[in-house]
């Protein structure tokens, strides 16, 4: 530990059989915990370990860049799946990373930290991850069909990785007509509109800076018949809440998705309350865990785990199995 870190704050001790960390908030409630071990056996990864590491909301950089060192440098430490703090890390730490891969620097985030060869590699599989739960869920070919938009509550990591997703040209005319994105602070708002600037996919991108949950609320009652909106924020996980109030109207006959899977989930108890008078459609972050957890896995301990199929359909068993 250095000197410019917090006492409050302790690195790990040297990692004794090769280690995965999970740097979060509350890493100890995850269902991880209880699936990893499940995990590693079925995929053969042999005596190994999951430890997490939280971090507060919008850390100081100092921790981040201890903790990234030290995965850096001990060598049992294998790699990291990064959740709410993939931005800030990156930003904290850049210099740090042997190689980035080019959507980390594209979205200016980290979820996947691993090693090759002595070289520690940043990698961001979000678009990737968020595009295959959606795709579990979402009807195929439904934004051509229906003209509807897409609201995404929050704009940190994941909502900038779904809207990358969504916004992809090859997509066709399977794209939504246009992509809301709420925000309670203005930088990470204004790095949306900058990537989508970048990308010049032609698709109308509305970045809203919401300061009250009411602000939401409002821009929730302007999206057409069959919206997708989602809680990329954070709350009811991270911290109590909801970017909604309890007198939210949903678009009618709307795709509701809930990015988390634990936690008070006050936005999927409102969605619920909706679900008869707005012909709602509800997913929580389940599946999206399943995705985000096996291909860090993946990079990680350098395996191959398949995104659908016989031996995912295990994986995805073995969780609920444990969730339960």
């Amino acid at each position: 530990m250095t000197s410019e870190i917090e006492p409050s704050f302790s690195l790990p001790a040297p990692a004794e059989e090769p280690t995965m960390y999970f740097f979060g908030v509350t890493t100890a409630r995850s269902s991880i915990m209880k699936v990893f071990p499940l995990w590693a056996e079925t995929l053969g990864l042999g005596d190994c370990r999951l430890a997490g590491v939280d971090f507060r909301l919008h850390d100081a950089p100092e921790r981040y860049r201890a903790m990234v060192r030290f995965l850096a440098t001990d060598p049992l430490s294998l790699g990291a799946l990064v959740t709410t703090h993939k931005i800030d890390l990156l930003t904290a730490c850049r210099d740090l990373f042997d190689e980035l891969d080019p959507l980390a620097e594209l979205m200016s985030e980290v979820s996947s930290i691993f090693k090759r060869e002595g070289r520690l590699i940043g990698r961001a599989v979000d678009s990737l991850t968020s595009g295959l739960a959606l795709d579990a869920f979402l009807p195929a070919g439904h934004w051509e069909r229906t003209g509807a938009e897409a609201f995404l509550i929050g704009a940190g990591g994941s909502s900038a990785a779904l809207s990358y997703h969504l916004s992809k040209p090859e997509h066709g005319l399977n794209r939504p007509s246009r992509i809301v994105v709420s925000n309670r602070s203005a930088p990470r708002l204004e790095a949306m509109r900058v990537l989508h600037e970048k990308l010049g996919h032609g698709l109308p991108v509305e970045c809203r800076l919401v300061p009250r949950p009411e602000d939401n609320d409002a821009l929730l009652a302007r999206l057409p018949p069959g919206s997708l909106v989602c809680n990329a924020t954070g709350l009811g996980k991270d911290a109590p809440g909801s970017p909604l109030t309890d007198a939210a109207v949903f678009p009618r006959d709307g795709w509701i998705w809930e990015f988390n899977y634990r936690g008070d989930l006050v936005f999927l108890r409102q969605a619920r309350a909706r679900q008869e008078a707005d012909r709602l459609t509800i997913e929580d972050g389940w599946v999206y865990f399943l995705h985000g957890w096996t291909r860090v896995i993946a990079d990680v301990f350098d395996v191959e785990i398949p995104t659908a199929g016989p031996r995912f359909e295990e994986l995805s068993r073995l969780a609920a199995a444990a969730r339960a």
